[in-house]
């Protein structure tokens, strides 16, 4: 761990950690990706994050995928939960909680609706700063 890593809060740690996981949901093609900050307006959570899927498989892979990137990065995720028919996956590292939904479900359930008053985070790489979006 880099001395400026250490040197950084925890909030700070979180933050990045949300980005980080947002940018990985974006290179694993999943769509309309939203990062809340809900520290605020939440007793829960720091931070939500919600995407769109394209499949139960892709829906699945990703968050082994999320799993096992928070986990590297000492972000060890709390419980992950996996309706019956894939439709909606919620993998809960506690201070960040991320949402995948198929397209139907997410617009049912409406989180950025709850959340509609919590600033949105950007996530988005600078051009010419990596790989994806």
């Amino acid at each position: 761990m880099t001395e400026s890593r250490q040197r950084q809060s925890p909030a700070v740690e979180v933050h990045e950690f949300a980005v980080e996981a947002a940018r990985l949901l974006a290179d694993r093609h999943c769509e309309d990706i939203r990062l809340l900050d809900v520290r605020n307006l939440s007793q829960v959570c720091d931070f939500v994050l919600i995407a769109t899927g394209t499949s139960d498989r892709q829906m699945k892979s990703v968050a082994d995928e999320l799993e096992n990137s928070g986990a590297a990065q000492g972000h060890r995720a709390y419980r992950t939960s996996v309706d019956d028919i894939v439709t909606w996956v919620v993998v809960d590292f506690v201070d960040l909680v991320v949402h995948l939904f198929e397209p139907n479900q997410r617009v049912y359930y409406d989180l950025e609706g709850l959340w509609h008053d919590a600033p949105e985070i950007p996530w988005k790489r600078l051009q010419g700063s990596g790989a994806g979006v």
